[in-house]
């Protein structure tokens, strides 16, 4: 493999998808992809189950922590706690547009404070030493996309961030839902393609509309690296084949049943502790996705991994059904 950016892969952050047992699945998919946690608040971090918020698998790595919150010293505190836990970077939130996180003062209103932001940046990277990373939108609202964004990345870089991963659309923080803001603001990639001009030194990923490989080969000379979202969770091969075609030519893509078969000890080491195969199954229903059967492979895990006492059999009668 050519040495790559370690940030050439990466799959989002997504709340209530990027679990464990999920970025479990897509390492298997993709050995060198840099996977995210769902975003953990500062104060869930200080004061939650750290255990279940923050807990993850060895063969996750690398896997950043992505970090809510606008407080420099709670953003530090948290930020420290993680690095304890092991992860490899720290992710500040500077994105989300959802209500719950706008009436808590942090994600994608961020935007408008880059003084701010870049405190919380500074006062991280002075608890930890890992790396401390942004992901940002373009803008908010009826932001400058150009002066706006310019100065915002100006000012935290100042700080010390040399890593930013760029959703490249606005953020409308009233008037459209999360679900929305991922689909309705169009993709400015030509804004994303000059800040890589006018910050040549930043490593910089591209997120926001990559759902093909057709669509990543388009980009990912401009950048030094791209962000898959829903489209590495709705049809996960794609991080398989995205493998090979950024890191190793010679990559040989792995069979579906083998993917599947290799999560049986982390399937029934969730088991042995009394929980539902669900946590892994609801992440695996697009393994097939375009190919034959995948509706067949899908309702087998729909129906039935929720029933009590399912364990890996059903993972075999869903290969079966397959295969």
């Amino acid at each position: 493999m050519t040495e790559a950016s370690p940030w050439r892969l990466c799959v989002a952050p997504m709340m209530e998808w990027t679990t464990s047992p999920c970025r479990i699945f897509h390492r298997l998919l993709a050995p060198h992809a840099r996977l995210y946690t769902e975003m953990v608040h500062a104060n869930a971090a200080i004061h939650g189950d750290r255990a279940r918020l923050l807990g993850f698998d060895p063969s996750e790595h690398p896997v950043a922590l992505q970090l809510g919150g606008s407080e420099p010293d709670l953003l530090a505190q948290a930020a420290r706690i993680g690095e304890d836990f092991g992860y490899d970077e720290i992710n500040l939130n500077c994105g989300c547009p959802s209500e719950r996180v706008q009436s808590g003062a942090f994600g994608a209103c961020l935007m408008r404070e880059p003084g701010l932001v870049a405190d919380c940046v500074a006062a991280m990277r002075a608890a930890v030493g890992i790396p401390v990373t942004v992901k940002c939108r373009i803008g908010v609202d009826d932001q400058d996309e150009d002066a706006n964004l310019l100065d915002f990345v100006e000012r935290v870089h100042g700080a010390g961030c040399e890593v930013f991963l760029v959703h490249a659309r606005k953020a409308w923080l009233k008037g459209l839902s999360p679900k929305e803001n991922r689909e309705i603001p169009p993709l400015n990639y030509e804004r994303v393609r000059r800040l890589r001009k006018e910050f040549p030194q930043l490593t910089l990923v591209l997120n926001g509309g990559l759902a093909s490989r057709a669509a990543v080969a388009e980009v990912i000379p401009d950048f030094d690296g791209v962000m898959l979202g829903r489209a590495a969770y709705h049809e996960p091969y794609l991080l398989a084949e995205l493998e090979r075609d950024l890191f190793d030519s010679d990559y040989t893509l792995p069979e579906r049943a083998e993917l599947l078969r290799a999560l049986r000890p982390h399937m029934e080491a969730r088991l042995a502790r009394g929980e539902s195969i669900t946590h892994f199954t609801r992440h695996l229903l697009g393994l097939y996705q375009g190919r034959p059967g995948a509706r067949r492979f899908r309702r087998l895990l729909s129906e039935n991994a929720h029933r009590p006492g399912t364990g890996f059999e059903l993972i075999e009668r869903a290969i079966a059904a397959v295969e």
